[in-house]
Protein backbone atom coordinates (compact mmCIF):
# COMPACT_ATOMS: atom_id res chain seq x y z
CA UNK A 1 0.00 0.00 0.00
CA UNK A 2 1.72 3.45 -0.81
CA UNK A 3 1.75 5.38 1.73
CA UNK A 4 0.37 9.43 1.50
CA UNK A 5 2.62 11.52 1.21
CA UNK A 6 5.66 9.91 0.00
CA UNK A 7 7.52 11.83 -2.02
CA UNK A 8 10.86 11.12 -3.92
CA UNK A 9 13.71 13.33 -3.57
CA UNK A 10 17.08 13.66 -5.78
CA UNK A 11 20.59 14.47 -3.71
CA UNK A 12 23.46 15.31 -5.57
CA UNK A 13 27.02 16.21 -4.47
CA UNK A 14 29.65 16.86 -5.90
CA UNK A 15 33.38 17.58 -4.12
CA UNK A 16 34.74 20.17 -6.81
CA UNK A 17 31.84 22.61 -8.39
CA UNK A 18 33.46 21.42 -11.96
CA UNK A 19 32.27 18.21 -11.80
CA UNK A 20 28.53 19.81 -11.64
CA UNK A 21 29.11 21.07 -15.64
CA UNK A 22 29.17 17.02 -16.92
CA UNK A 23 26.09 15.29 -18.20
CA UNK A 24 25.79 13.34 -14.37
CA UNK A 25 23.28 15.50 -12.72
CA UNK A 26 21.11 15.42 -15.23
CA UNK A 27 20.91 11.17 -16.07
CA UNK A 28 20.15 11.38 -11.97
CA UNK A 29 17.84 13.84 -12.25
CA UNK A 30 16.29 11.75 -15.38
CA UNK A 31 16.57 8.82 -13.38
CA UNK A 32 14.79 9.81 -10.49
CA UNK A 33 11.60 11.41 -12.87
CA UNK A 34 11.36 8.36 -14.23
CA UNK A 35 11.69 6.18 -11.35
CA UNK A 36 9.30 8.41 -9.47
CA UNK A 37 7.09 8.11 -12.82
CA UNK A 38 7.00 4.48 -12.70
CA UNK A 39 6.34 3.58 -8.97
CA UNK A 40 3.19 6.35 -9.19
CA UNK A 41 5.32 8.80 -6.96
CA UNK A 42 5.82 12.63 -6.82
CA UNK A 43 9.40 13.98 -7.68
CA UNK A 44 10.09 17.20 -5.26
CA UNK A 45 11.99 19.04 -7.27
CA UNK A 46 10.95 22.38 -5.28
CA UNK A 47 13.87 20.61 -2.73
CA UNK A 48 17.05 21.65 -3.65
CA UNK A 49 19.25 18.75 -2.41
CA UNK A 50 22.57 19.64 -3.96
CA UNK A 51 26.14 20.06 -2.45
CA UNK A 52 28.85 21.36 -4.61
CA UNK A 53 32.12 21.47 -3.96
CA UNK A 54 31.59 20.25 -0.19
CA UNK A 55 34.04 17.24 0.57
CA UNK A 56 31.87 14.15 2.27
CA UNK A 57 35.60 13.19 4.02
CA UNK A 58 35.40 15.96 6.08
CA UNK A 59 31.53 15.97 6.34
CA UNK A 60 30.84 19.65 4.98
CA UNK A 61 27.84 18.35 3.20
CA UNK A 62 26.57 17.51 6.65
CA UNK A 63 28.12 20.60 8.53
CA UNK A 64 26.82 22.95 5.87
CA UNK A 65 25.02 21.81 3.14
CA UNK A 66 21.75 20.46 2.26
CA UNK A 67 22.40 16.55 2.96
CA UNK A 68 22.85 18.00 6.90
CA UNK A 69 19.72 20.16 6.18
CA UNK A 70 17.87 16.94 4.64
CA UNK A 71 19.28 14.64 8.05
CA UNK A 72 17.85 17.45 10.30
CA UNK A 73 14.23 16.96 8.49
CA UNK A 74 14.55 13.57 9.05
CA UNK A 75 15.32 14.01 12.75
CA UNK A 76 12.23 16.23 13.13
CA UNK A 77 9.75 14.04 11.49
CA UNK A 78 8.85 16.81 8.16
CA UNK A 79 10.15 14.07 5.85
CA UNK A 80 7.22 11.59 5.50
CA UNK A 81 7.22 7.98 5.98
CA UNK A 82 7.43 5.52 2.44
CA UNK A 83 9.58 8.58 0.63
CA UNK A 84 12.43 7.61 -1.28
CA UNK A 85 16.17 9.78 -1.67
CA UNK A 86 17.80 8.62 -5.27
CA UNK A 87 22.16 9.12 -4.75
CA UNK A 88 24.18 8.62 -7.67
CA UNK A 89 26.01 6.26 -5.02
CA UNK A 90 26.71 5.53 -1.42
CA UNK A 91 29.85 7.27 -1.69
CA UNK A 92 27.61 10.46 -2.64
CA UNK A 93 26.11 10.14 0.98
CA UNK A 94 29.20 9.85 3.08
CA UNK A 95 32.83 9.47 2.91
CA UNK A 96 33.43 9.36 6.41
CA UNK A 97 34.81 6.68 8.54
CA UNK A 98 32.64 3.49 7.81
CA UNK A 99 31.30 3.27 11.32
CA UNK A 100 29.70 6.66 10.63
CA UNK A 101 28.89 6.22 6.91
CA UNK A 102 26.77 3.54 8.15
CA UNK A 103 25.59 5.24 11.04
CA UNK A 104 23.83 8.03 8.86
CA UNK A 105 22.53 5.24 6.27
CA UNK A 106 20.90 3.72 9.19
CA UNK A 107 19.18 7.26 10.32
CA UNK A 108 17.75 7.90 6.76
CA UNK A 109 16.56 3.80 6.71
CA UNK A 110 15.02 3.72 10.72
CA UNK A 111 13.19 6.97 9.58
CA UNK A 112 11.13 5.09 6.74
CA UNK A 113 12.90 6.24 3.87
CA UNK A 114 14.52 4.16 1.34
CA UNK A 115 17.61 4.78 -0.29
CA UNK A 116 18.32 4.12 -3.93
CA UNK A 117 21.41 3.56 -5.43
CA UNK A 118 21.06 5.82 -9.24
CA UNK A 119 24.50 3.52 -10.48
CA UNK A 120 23.28 0.08 -9.75
CA UNK A 121 19.28 0.60 -8.97
CA UNK A 122 20.05 -1.02 -5.80
CA UNK A 123 16.87 -0.09 -2.88
CA UNK A 124 17.94 0.32 0.96
CA UNK A 125 15.03 -0.01 3.18
CA UNK A 126 14.01 -2.00 6.23
CA UNK A 127 12.14 -4.38 4.75
CA UNK A 128 14.79 -5.25 1.53
CA UNK A 129 17.44 -5.27 4.37
CA UNK A 130 15.68 -7.76 6.74
CA UNK A 131 14.85 -9.90 3.81
CA UNK A 132 18.41 -9.90 1.93
CA UNK A 133 20.84 -9.43 5.38
CA UNK A 134 24.10 -9.47 2.71
CA UNK A 135 23.02 -5.94 0.93
CA UNK A 136 23.81 -4.15 4.33
CA UNK A 137 27.28 -6.09 4.55
CA UNK A 138 27.13 -4.82 0.45
CA UNK A 139 26.71 -0.97 1.73
CA UNK A 140 29.18 -1.41 4.52
CA UNK A 141 31.81 -2.64 2.19
CA UNK A 142 31.13 -0.13 -0.31
CA UNK A 143 31.55 2.52 2.70
CA UNK A 144 34.75 0.88 3.32
CA UNK A 145 36.22 1.70 -0.01
CA UNK A 146 35.13 4.85 -0.49
CA UNK A 147 36.57 6.06 3.01
CA UNK A 148 39.78 4.14 1.93
CA UNK A 149 40.27 6.22 -1.90
CA UNK A 150 39.32 9.23 -0.27
CA UNK A 151 42.17 8.72 2.81
CA UNK A 152 44.48 7.78 0.34
CA UNK A 153 43.91 10.80 -1.43
CA UNK A 154 43.87 13.03 1.73
CA UNK A 155 47.27 11.60 2.80
CA UNK A 156 48.75 12.18 -0.84
CA UNK A 157 47.37 15.78 -1.03
CA UNK A 158 48.77 16.61 2.33
CA UNK A 159 51.94 15.32 1.77
CA UNK A 160 52.41 16.89 -1.62
CA UNK A 161 51.11 20.28 -0.05
CA UNK A 162 53.40 19.86 2.65
CA UNK A 163 56.35 19.58 0.09
CA UNK A 164 55.50 22.85 -1.24
CA UNK A 165 55.26 24.07 2.07
CA UNK A 166 58.66 23.24 2.59
CA UNK A 167 60.33 24.33 -0.39
CA UNK A 168 58.61 27.47 -0.16
CA UNK A 169 60.16 28.12 3.41
CA UNK A 170 63.90 26.70 1.80
CA UNK A 171 63.70 28.62 -0.94
CA UNK A 172 63.99 26.20 -3.51
CA UNK A 173 60.38 26.73 -4.95
CA UNK A 174 57.96 29.96 -5.74
CA UNK A 175 55.05 28.55 -7.46
CA UNK A 176 51.63 28.31 -6.30
CA UNK A 177 50.19 26.41 -3.00
CA UNK A 178 46.53 24.76 -3.39
CA UNK A 179 45.70 25.09 0.25
CA UNK A 180 42.69 27.25 2.17
CA UNK A 181 40.90 30.10 0.66
CA UNK A 182 43.23 33.41 -0.76
CA UNK A 183 42.06 36.78 -0.05
CA UNK A 184 39.73 38.60 -1.93
CA UNK A 185 42.26 41.27 -2.88
CA UNK A 186 44.47 39.56 -5.19
CA UNK A 187 44.21 37.25 -8.37
CA UNK A 188 46.56 34.57 -10.16
CA UNK A 189 47.41 35.38 -13.34
CA UNK A 190 48.74 31.76 -14.15
CA UNK A 191 52.27 33.04 -13.28
CA UNK A 192 51.87 34.90 -10.12
CA UNK A 193 49.79 37.15 -7.81
CA UNK A 194 48.24 40.37 -8.76
CA UNK A 195 46.62 42.50 -6.64
CA UNK A 196 43.04 43.44 -7.76
CA UNK A 197 42.80 47.70 -7.34
CA UNK A 198 39.33 47.58 -6.22
CA UNK A 199 39.27 45.33 -3.57
CA UNK A 200 42.73 46.69 -2.21
CA UNK A 201 41.03 50.11 -1.81
CA UNK A 202 38.64 48.57 0.14
CA UNK A 203 40.83 46.87 2.62
CA UNK A 204 42.80 49.71 3.18
CA UNK A 205 39.38 51.97 3.88
CA UNK A 206 38.11 49.22 6.39
CA UNK A 207 42.12 49.24 7.95
CA UNK A 208 41.70 53.23 7.94
CA UNK A 209 38.11 53.22 9.24
CA UNK A 210 38.93 50.51 12.26
CA UNK A 211 42.12 52.53 13.40
CA UNK A 212 39.92 55.44 13.48
CA UNK A 213 37.72 53.89 15.86
CA UNK A 214 34.84 52.70 14.58
CA UNK A 215 32.97 49.49 15.28
CA UNK A 216 32.56 46.88 12.37
CA UNK A 217 29.18 47.01 12.31
CA UNK A 218 29.56 50.42 11.75
CA UNK A 219 32.61 50.55 9.32
CA UNK A 220 30.85 47.71 6.88
CA UNK A 221 27.49 50.47 6.81
CA UNK A 222 29.42 53.12 5.91
CA UNK A 223 31.83 51.14 3.24
CA UNK A 224 28.25 49.79 1.69
CA UNK A 225 27.10 53.57 1.62
CA UNK A 226 30.61 54.24 -0.18
CA UNK A 227 30.01 51.63 -2.52
CA UNK A 228 33.15 49.03 -1.29
CA UNK A 229 32.92 45.16 -1.57
CA UNK A 230 35.42 43.28 0.49
CA UNK A 231 34.39 39.96 -1.42
CA UNK A 232 32.05 39.36 -4.15
CA UNK A 233 29.17 39.07 -1.48
CA UNK A 234 29.69 42.38 -0.03
CA UNK A 235 30.99 43.35 3.17
CA UNK A 236 29.63 42.52 6.73
CA UNK A 237 31.33 43.43 10.14
CA UNK A 238 33.05 39.96 10.81
CA UNK A 239 34.73 40.15 7.45
CA UNK A 240 36.54 43.19 9.05
CA UNK A 241 37.37 41.75 12.30
CA UNK A 242 38.44 38.53 10.14
CA UNK A 243 40.74 40.82 8.12
CA UNK A 244 42.39 42.67 10.80
CA UNK A 245 44.37 39.41 11.87
CA UNK A 246 45.26 38.07 8.23
CA UNK A 247 49.43 37.68 7.59
CA UNK A 248 48.03 38.22 4.15
CA UNK A 249 48.33 41.96 4.84
CA UNK A 250 51.83 41.76 4.80
CA UNK A 251 52.50 39.34 2.36
CA UNK A 252 52.32 36.01 3.86
CA UNK A 253 50.11 32.42 3.62
CA UNK A 254 49.62 30.85 7.02
CA UNK A 255 48.72 26.94 5.84
CA UNK A 256 48.17 24.42 8.62
CA UNK A 257 49.01 20.83 7.81
CA UNK A 258 47.85 17.94 10.54
CA UNK A 259 48.44 20.44 12.93
CA UNK A 260 52.00 21.33 11.71
CA UNK A 261 52.02 24.95 10.75
CA UNK A 262 53.17 26.80 8.17
CA UNK A 263 54.42 30.53 7.68
CA UNK A 264 55.03 31.29 3.71
CA UNK A 265 56.44 34.42 3.69
CA UNK A 266 56.40 36.87 0.29
CA UNK A 267 53.61 34.72 -0.80
CA UNK A 268 51.40 37.51 -1.86
CA UNK A 269 52.17 41.23 -2.30
CA UNK A 270 52.33 42.87 0.83
CA UNK A 271 49.69 45.89 1.34
CA UNK A 272 51.60 46.81 4.76
CA UNK A 273 54.79 47.30 5.99
CA UNK A 274 56.27 44.56 8.59
CA UNK A 275 55.98 47.76 10.71
CA UNK A 276 52.57 48.66 9.72
CA UNK A 277 51.36 45.20 10.61
CA UNK A 278 52.66 44.79 13.85
CA UNK A 279 51.24 48.01 14.73
CA UNK A 280 47.98 47.01 13.47
CA UNK A 281 47.81 43.66 15.98
CA UNK A 282 49.01 45.56 18.80
CA UNK A 283 46.00 48.27 18.54
CA UNK A 284 43.95 45.11 17.88
CA UNK A 285 45.05 43.46 20.74
CA UNK A 286 43.68 46.68 23.29
CA UNK A 287 40.46 45.30 24.68
CA UNK A 288 39.13 48.97 24.55
CA UNK A 289 39.80 50.40 21.02
CA UNK A 290 36.33 49.88 19.73
CA UNK A 291 33.21 52.03 20.17
CA UNK A 292 31.15 51.16 22.85
CA UNK A 293 27.60 50.35 22.67
CA UNK A 294 26.53 53.91 24.48
CA UNK A 295 24.62 56.57 22.12
CA UNK A 296 27.04 59.44 22.63
CA UNK A 297 30.63 57.80 21.92
CA UNK A 298 32.94 58.41 25.02
CA UNK A 299 36.60 60.33 24.98
CA UNK A 300 38.04 58.80 28.13
CA UNK A 301 35.12 56.20 29.40
CA UNK A 302 35.00 53.33 27.79
CA UNK A 303 38.74 52.98 26.87
CA UNK A 304 39.79 51.15 30.34
CA UNK A 305 42.50 54.21 31.42
CA UNK A 306 40.08 55.82 33.53
CA UNK A 307 39.58 55.66 37.08
CA UNK A 308 38.71 57.38 40.49
CA UNK A 309 41.12 59.04 42.23
CA UNK A 310 39.27 57.95 45.39
CA UNK A 311 38.94 54.42 45.57
CA UNK A 312 40.39 53.23 42.04
CA UNK A 313 37.56 51.73 40.37
CA UNK A 314 36.75 52.77 36.97
CA UNK A 315 34.65 55.58 36.08
CA UNK A 316 32.02 55.07 32.86
CA UNK A 317 30.00 57.47 31.50
CA UNK A 318 26.28 58.09 33.00
CA UNK A 319 24.35 59.89 30.03
CA UNK A 320 20.48 60.85 30.82
CA UNK A 321 18.75 60.44 27.59
CA UNK A 322 15.48 60.60 29.16
CA UNK A 323 16.65 64.61 29.60
CA UNK A 324 17.66 64.88 25.87
CA UNK A 325 16.94 68.19 23.75
CA UNK A 326 14.89 67.96 20.78
CA UNK A 327 17.75 67.29 18.34
CA UNK A 328 18.77 64.66 20.46
CA UNK A 329 21.56 66.55 22.17
CA UNK A 330 22.03 66.85 26.04
CA UNK A 331 23.00 69.55 28.77
CA UNK A 332 25.99 69.26 30.07
CA UNK A 333 24.89 68.62 33.52
CA UNK A 334 23.16 65.16 32.15
CA UNK A 335 26.35 63.58 30.22
CA UNK A 336 28.20 62.61 33.21
CA UNK A 337 31.23 60.65 35.25
CA UNK A 338 30.51 57.85 37.56
CA UNK A 339 32.10 55.92 39.90
CA UNK A 340 31.43 52.37 39.76
CA UNK A 341 31.91 51.84 43.43
CA UNK A 342 29.89 54.68 44.27
CA UNK A 343 27.07 53.45 42.25
CA UNK A 344 26.96 50.23 43.97
CA UNK A 345 27.98 51.36 47.30
CA UNK A 346 31.00 49.58 47.28
CA UNK A 347 32.44 52.15 49.69
CA UNK A 348 33.50 55.32 47.80
CA UNK A 349 32.80 58.33 49.95
CA UNK A 350 34.23 61.01 48.10
CA UNK A 351 33.60 59.97 45.14
CA UNK A 352 30.02 59.80 43.46
CA UNK A 353 29.85 61.65 39.90
CA UNK A 354 30.16 64.50 38.02
CA UNK A 355 29.88 66.26 34.29
CA UNK A 356 32.28 64.91 31.80
CA UNK A 357 31.92 67.68 29.99
CA UNK A 358 34.68 70.18 31.21
CA UNK A 359 37.08 67.63 31.37
CA UNK A 360 37.12 66.60 27.83
CA UNK A 361 36.96 70.38 27.24
CA UNK A 362 40.04 70.97 29.14
CA UNK A 363 41.52 67.51 27.65
CA UNK A 364 40.84 68.71 24.49
CA UNK A 365 42.38 72.25 25.16
CA UNK A 366 45.16 71.32 26.57
CA UNK A 367 46.19 69.05 23.96
CA UNK A 368 45.30 71.65 21.17
CA UNK A 369 48.81 73.05 22.35
CA UNK A 370 51.63 72.08 19.99
CA UNK A 371 53.84 72.61 23.59
CA UNK A 372 51.97 70.72 25.70
CA UNK A 373 52.08 67.67 23.45
CA UNK A 374 55.48 67.88 22.68
CA UNK A 375 55.94 67.84 26.90
CA UNK A 376 53.64 64.65 26.95
CA UNK A 377 55.75 62.63 24.55
CA UNK A 378 59.03 63.56 26.25
CA UNK A 379 59.95 60.24 27.81
CA UNK A 380 62.13 60.65 30.78
CA UNK A 381 63.62 56.86 30.00
CA UNK A 382 63.64 56.85 26.16
CA UNK A 383 61.64 53.56 26.03
CA UNK A 384 64.53 52.13 27.97
CA UNK A 385 62.31 50.47 30.35
CA UNK A 386 59.91 48.66 27.47
CA UNK A 387 62.95 47.73 25.87
CA UNK A 388 64.61 45.85 29.14
CA UNK A 389 61.29 44.53 29.78
CA UNK A 390 61.63 42.82 26.06
CA UNK A 391 64.97 41.93 26.77
CA UNK A 392 63.22 39.87 30.39
CA UNK A 393 61.23 38.46 28.22
CA UNK A 394 63.45 37.24 25.43
CA UNK A 395 65.32 35.58 28.20
CA UNK A 396 62.87 33.63 29.73
CA UNK A 397 61.72 32.26 26.27
CA UNK A 398 65.03 31.20 25.40
CA UNK A 399 65.73 29.45 28.97
CA UNK A 400 62.57 27.75 28.74
CA UNK A 401 63.42 26.40 24.90
CA UNK A 402 66.85 25.90 26.46
CA UNK A 403 65.34 23.58 29.11
CA UNK A 404 62.41 21.67 26.06
CA UNK A 405 65.59 21.12 24.11
CA UNK A 406 67.40 19.28 27.05
CA UNK A 407 64.46 17.38 27.48
CA UNK A 408 63.90 16.37 24.21
CA UNK A 409 67.18 15.18 23.58
CA UNK A 410 66.71 13.05 26.39
CA UNK A 411 63.77 11.79 24.90
CA UNK A 412 65.44 10.80 21.81
CA UNK A 413 68.40 9.66 23.68
CA UNK A 414 66.67 6.89 25.10
CA UNK A 415 66.18 3.91 23.23
CA UNK A 416 63.99 1.56 25.00
CA UNK A 417 61.10 3.38 23.68
CA UNK A 418 59.66 3.48 27.00
CA UNK A 419 59.97 7.06 28.29
CA UNK A 420 59.09 7.87 31.89
CA UNK A 421 55.94 9.42 31.79
CA UNK A 422 57.00 12.06 33.94
CA UNK A 423 59.72 13.44 31.25
CA UNK A 424 56.61 13.24 28.98
CA UNK A 425 54.58 15.34 31.03
CA UNK A 426 57.46 18.01 31.81
CA UNK A 427 57.77 18.81 28.21
CA UNK A 428 54.25 19.17 27.53
CA UNK A 429 54.11 21.80 29.83
CA UNK A 430 57.62 23.33 28.97
CA UNK A 431 56.10 23.60 25.07
CA UNK A 432 52.72 25.65 26.61
CA UNK A 433 54.93 27.77 28.67
CA UNK A 434 57.07 28.70 25.65
CA UNK A 435 54.11 29.45 23.37
CA UNK A 436 53.07 31.63 25.89
CA UNK A 437 56.31 33.27 26.40
CA UNK A 438 57.02 33.88 23.30
CA UNK A 439 53.17 35.51 22.66
CA UNK A 440 54.30 38.30 25.41
CA UNK A 441 57.94 38.58 24.02
CA UNK A 442 55.60 39.06 20.83
CA UNK A 443 52.93 41.24 22.19
CA UNK A 444 55.76 43.62 24.20
CA UNK A 445 57.84 43.67 20.69
CA UNK A 446 54.56 44.78 18.76
CA UNK A 447 54.47 47.68 21.67
CA UNK A 448 57.49 49.14 21.53
CA UNK A 449 57.36 49.65 17.84
CA UNK A 450 54.10 51.22 17.72
CA UNK A 451 55.81 53.46 20.71
CA UNK A 452 58.20 54.41 18.48
CA UNK A 453 56.39 54.87 15.47
CA UNK A 454 54.48 57.17 17.89
CA UNK A 455 57.69 59.17 18.68
CA UNK A 456 56.83 62.15 16.67
CA UNK A 457 53.56 63.52 18.46
CA UNK A 458 49.91 64.18 17.09
CA UNK A 459 49.88 67.54 15.26
CA UNK A 460 47.65 69.84 17.75
CA UNK A 461 46.07 71.46 14.59
CA UNK A 462 44.86 68.25 14.54
CA UNK A 463 43.76 68.15 18.16
CA UNK A 464 41.98 71.58 17.66
CA UNK A 465 40.04 70.49 14.49
CA UNK A 466 38.69 67.95 15.83
CA UNK A 467 37.66 69.70 19.39
CA UNK A 468 35.64 72.32 16.94
CA UNK A 469 33.88 68.97 15.70
CA UNK A 470 33.76 67.46 19.01
CA UNK A 471 31.97 70.73 19.84
CA UNK A 472 29.42 71.17 16.62
CA UNK A 473 28.25 67.62 17.70
CA UNK A 474 30.15 65.22 15.37
CA UNK A 475 30.24 61.90 16.77
CA UNK A 476 32.51 60.42 14.32
CA UNK A 477 34.97 63.19 15.28
CA UNK A 478 34.51 61.88 19.25
CA UNK A 479 35.64 58.53 18.09
CA UNK A 480 38.65 59.57 16.51
CA UNK A 481 39.27 61.68 19.55
CA UNK A 482 39.02 58.90 21.13
CA UNK A 483 41.65 57.18 19.17
CA UNK A 484 44.10 59.84 20.29
CA UNK A 485 43.30 59.54 23.70
CA UNK A 486 43.94 55.70 23.91
CA UNK A 487 47.70 56.47 21.76
CA UNK A 488 48.59 59.10 24.18
CA UNK A 489 47.65 58.66 27.40
CA UNK A 490 48.25 55.43 29.93
CA UNK A 491 46.09 56.58 32.49
CA UNK A 492 43.88 58.94 33.44
CA UNK A 493 42.79 59.57 37.25
CA UNK A 494 39.82 61.97 38.03
CA UNK A 495 39.39 63.37 41.22
CA UNK A 496 35.84 64.91 41.24
CA UNK A 497 35.82 67.12 44.34
CA UNK A 498 39.86 68.01 44.08
CA UNK A 499 42.71 66.04 45.07
CA UNK A 500 41.79 67.07 49.08
CA UNK A 501 38.18 65.56 48.45
CA UNK A 502 37.15 69.55 49.10
CA UNK A 503 33.31 68.28 49.05
CA UNK A 504 30.21 68.56 47.40
CA UNK A 505 30.30 71.85 46.38
CA UNK A 506 34.16 72.44 45.31
CA UNK A 507 34.53 74.30 42.22
CA UNK A 508 37.37 72.26 40.62
CA UNK A 509 37.58 68.69 39.42
CA UNK A 510 41.49 67.36 39.31
CA UNK A 511 42.53 65.19 36.29
CA UNK A 512 46.29 63.53 36.68
CA UNK A 513 47.13 62.60 33.15
CA UNK A 514 49.87 59.48 33.10
CA UNK A 515 51.17 59.88 29.33
CA UNK A 516 52.68 56.79 28.10
CA UNK A 517 55.92 58.73 27.70
CA UNK A 518 56.71 61.55 29.81
CA UNK A 519 55.63 62.26 33.25
CA UNK A 520 52.70 62.53 35.02
CA UNK A 521 50.17 65.85 34.76
CA UNK A 522 47.75 67.33 36.96
CA UNK A 523 45.43 69.38 35.17
CA UNK A 524 43.12 71.77 37.69
CA UNK A 525 39.74 72.31 36.20
CA UNK A 526 36.82 74.37 36.45
CA UNK A 527 34.10 71.84 37.10
CA UNK A 528 31.52 74.78 35.29
CA UNK A 529 33.70 76.63 32.39
CA UNK A 530 36.61 74.01 31.47
CA UNK A 531 39.30 76.76 32.09
CA UNK A 532 42.59 74.57 33.48
CA UNK A 533 46.05 75.30 34.92
CA UNK A 534 48.53 72.26 35.03
CA UNK A 535 51.40 71.40 37.25
CA UNK A 536 53.68 68.48 36.92
CA UNK A 537 52.85 65.35 38.84
CA UNK A 538 54.48 63.16 40.63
Amino acid sequence: MKNIGARVYSYLRFSDPRQATGSSADRQLQYAQRWAAERGLMLDESLSLRDEGLSAYHQQHVKQGALGAFLRAVDDGRIPDGSVLIVEGLDRLSRAEPIQAQAQLAQIINAGITVVTASDGREYNRAGLKAQPMDLVYSLLVMIRAHEESDTKSKRVKASIRRLCEGWVAGTYRGLVRNGKDPAWVSWTGREWELVPDRVAAVRRALELYQQGYGAGRAAKLMYQEGYELTDWGIAGQQIYRLIKLPALRGAKRISVDGEDYLLEGYYPALLTETEYDELQYLASQRHRRRGAGVIPGIITGVGLTYCGYCGTALVAQNIMGRAKADGSLADGHRRLQCTAYSKQGGCTAGGSCSVVPVERALLNYCGDQINLQRLYESPDDGRAARERLAVLRREAAELERQLGKITDALLADESGAAPLAFVRRARELEQQLGEAQQRAQQAERELTSRASQAEPARAARWQALAEQVEAGDYAAREQVRQLVMDTFERIVVYMRGIGAEGRQSKNIDVMLVPKAGRPLLLRINRRSGDWRASEGS
